[in-house]
């Protein structure tokens, strides 16, 4: 058997993508070496599962394709062990070097598609160059104003906290981001808190807990982002991201306006949804903060798509503004960063402008890209390495923190240019939702039992069982009864935002598509349930009022993209149309016919999940275990809980996820730090 016909027996197996046999197949117009072939084929396979490049010491020979290999893939096995070989093979191969018909890159131990290799030689290299452009003025007065403590704010908490179980301590620590609670004379402070009639009162502690003794991560990572071209501000749920760069932004402007300079922001996400909760989060962000009007009223709050700003042109993966015709921005803020693939952020950086800062908000944590790549974290991998000497020094120096232990000696610009939230206002040490984010992220198994052990009020194990999915179908009933009680005829732009986001209260996530526990099989059961318990009225019709659906492909025409979510309703004429909140935060409608590809959405893959957060979130895992099952992918789906989470799960199988990680190979991560 030839190599060719070994492959098309795993295409035809469906083990293996057809796109990835008759890219081998074409290689074979060029290169007749087995060994190149099965190279060829294996880089495809690998792009589809993210990866930007294979590790030619890392492919297992027994396990190519993610199987083990049969006595009838004898061939593949033996050509695969010729490892050793496949330097020289590769050095003289028709197909690998720039003069090659269709090219491959052999670099550092890694195979790369030319077009790859390109995009990740062309990110590492812009990065490095907007890394290295800083500037270290005095910014201490500007962040003292914007971070100063607002004790307004808190003397409400502190009343109602000190009535039981009071702790100085623990309440300054977590209040105040004190760090070096050694230095001070907490009988004091005792005195202060617990005897403080109002508000001012509270202002005697400015000298009992000064700046030096704290540690603010969002001041930091603003005076970190204020003076650089590139930065990456990173922090899981609740740590205060937008918060943290709206502050940044009034910084900017502030600065913008003394320098007698316009700036123009640009915010933009991934994907339409991830554009609307930019734009609602920036709004809520500004209204909260103590801002000038000559400042505030030139922070943007509308955010875009990212292939919006670039100008999508039909038909063609190119884009209307690349190095040839920059974009016309001073600074742009890219949120859900780690939704970026590889090839979408190479486009990002060839637009910019030389003069502009780029600023990438994000999890690192959460899942890659569906795409190529992992670049957010990879980015990242150094977010905890430390600054370098003359970083430290400034960044003490206008925030009075002690940050001699985030020195690092052989820091590079990258490393000075990333700052990590590490603190969530929305789960404290009460939290079951963060603890439980906490102890999977960190895949410790023991503290996961303990989480559950302490029996916190805000999630919920349900073990897999007939019962247990009966009442995961019933949970689905009552959780978006709400939505559909709110459905009318007609309704205005008000009464559809409000149905979209009573919707957003509650979902269900799943790991899969297929089966009992994937995507089609719970929007069945539950659209099923729906109808005999008459919540929603459906005939023949797959469209019926109430229907939520998921865009599942990007029409730019339209404005809708994938990840979308509208609810089915009547027109004044009783014609169904769906409504969706469009990035720009207005409603529109359109009839079913003119849409793109959708789904009905009651369940929705945990990836399809990503910028998004649900008052109430039910996640179930399948029975069996799925290579798709991740620690990332397990985070991402706790992480979308704001008040209430439950699974319903097999505990084996979720431990099993919880253990392996997503590892993505590309070189991304070394070519960062490389001169």
């Amino acid at each position: 058997m030839s190599i060719l016909q070994c492959l098309k027996e795993l295409a035809n197996e469906n083990q293996i993508r057809q796109l990835d046999y008759q890219f081998a197949r074409f290689i074979s117009n060029y290169e007749s070496e087995p060994a190149i072939i099965l190279l060829a084929c294996l880089t495809s396979y690998q792009l589809g599962k993210g990866h930007v490049c294979i590790d030619l010491q890392g492919i297992d020979s027994n396990a190519l394709f993610d199987l083990n290999l049969t006595r009838s893939h004898l061939l593949l096995t033996e050509i695969s062990n010729r490892n050793e070989s496949w330097p020289s093979l590769l050095a003289n191969s028709a197909v690998v070097g720039e003069s090659a018909p269709l090219q491959f890159v052999a670099e550092a131990g890694k195979l790369y598609l030319q077009r790859y290799w390109a995009y990740e030689l062309q990110v590492a290299q812009q990065l490095k160059n907007l890394a290295k452009q800083s500037q270290q003025p005095d910014l201490s007065t500007s962040l003292n104003r914007l971070f100063k403590r607002d004790y307004g704010f808190l003397f409400p908490i502190l009343a109602k906290e000190r009535e039981v179980n009071f702790s100085a301590q623990s309440f300054v620590a977590k209040y105040l981001d004190v760090v070096k609670k050694g230095r001070i004379s907490w009988s004091d402070v005792e005195q202060v808190l617990l005897t403080a009639k109002n508000a001012q009162e509270l202002h005697a502690l400015d000298s009992l807990i000064p700046e030096a003794y704290c540690l603010n991560w969002q001041k930091l990572s603003v005076a970190v982002a204020a003076t650089r071209h590139f930065s990456v501000i990173s922090g899981g749920p609740g740590t205060g991201k937008t918060t943290t760069v709206t502050k940044l932004l009034a910084l900017l402007i502030e600065q913008g306006l003394l320098a007698q300079q316009a700036l123009t922001i640009k915010l933009v996400a991934p994907t339409g949804k991830a554009a609307a909760r930019l734009t609602e989060s920036i709004a809520g962000a500004k209204g909260k903060l103590d801002l000038p009007v000559s400042v505030a009223d030139l922070i943007p709050e509308q955010a875009g798509t990212i292939h919006r700003l670039l100008g999508v042109i039909p038909n063609r993966q190119a884009f209307r503004h690349n190095k040839d015709n920059p974009l016309h921005l001073d600074v742009l803020v890219v949120d859900e960063a780690s939704m970026v693939d590889l090839p979408l952020m190479a486009k990002l950086l060839a637009a910019l402008p030389p003069h502009a800062r780029l600023i990438l908000l994000g999890d690192k944590d959460q899942l890659a890209s569906v795409e190529a790549g992992s670049v957010l974290a990879d980015i990242c991998a150094y977010a905890t390495k430390g600054y370098s000497t003359g970083q430290v020094n400034w960044l003490s120096s206008i925030t009075d923190y002690d940050l001699n232990q985030y020195q690092a000696t052989d820091a590079t610009a990258i490393y000075d240019s990333l700052c990590l939230l590490r603190k969530s206002y929305r789960f404290d040490a009460e939290s079951g939702i963060g603890c439980l984010a906490g102890a999977v992220n960190r895949g410790d198994l023991n503290e996961f039992d303990s989480v559950w052990e302490n029996q916190h009020d805000d999630i919920n194990l349900h073990p897999l069982s007939t019962e247990t999915y009966d009442s995961l179908i019933t949970m689905a009933k009552t959780g978006y009864q709400d939505y559909l009680t709110k459905v009318v005829v007609s309704p205005s732009d008000e009464d559809a935002k409000s149905i979209l986001r009573s919707f957003n209260d509650f979902q269900i996530l799943t790991a899969i598509r297929e089966g009992d526990f994937g995507v089609e099989g719970l929007n069945q059961r539950i659209e099923k349930a729906l109808v005999a318990t008459r919540k929603i009225r459906k005939d023949q019709s797959e469209w019926y009022a109430g229907r939520p659906i998921m865009i599942t492909n990007n029409d730019h025409g339209l404005g809708l993209y994938n990840g979308d979510i509208g609810i089915c309703m009547q027109d004044e004429d009783r014609r169904m149309r769906v409504y969706f909140e469009m990035a720009d935060g207005n409603v529109q409608s359109f009839l079913p016919s003119r849409l793109p590809p959708h789904q009905t959405v009651f369940a929705m893959t945990i990836h399809k999940s990503q910028g998004s957060e649900f008052r109430h979130t039910v996640m179930i895992l399948p029975n069996r275990f799925n290579p798709v099952l991740t620690r990332e992918l397990v985070y991402t789906g706790i992480t979308r809980a704001k008040e209430q989470l439950d699974i319903f799960t097999n505990v084996t199988v979720m431990k099993k996820a919880i253990k392996l990680r997503t590892e993505r190979v590309s070189g991304l991560m070394a070519l960062l730090i490389q001169d």
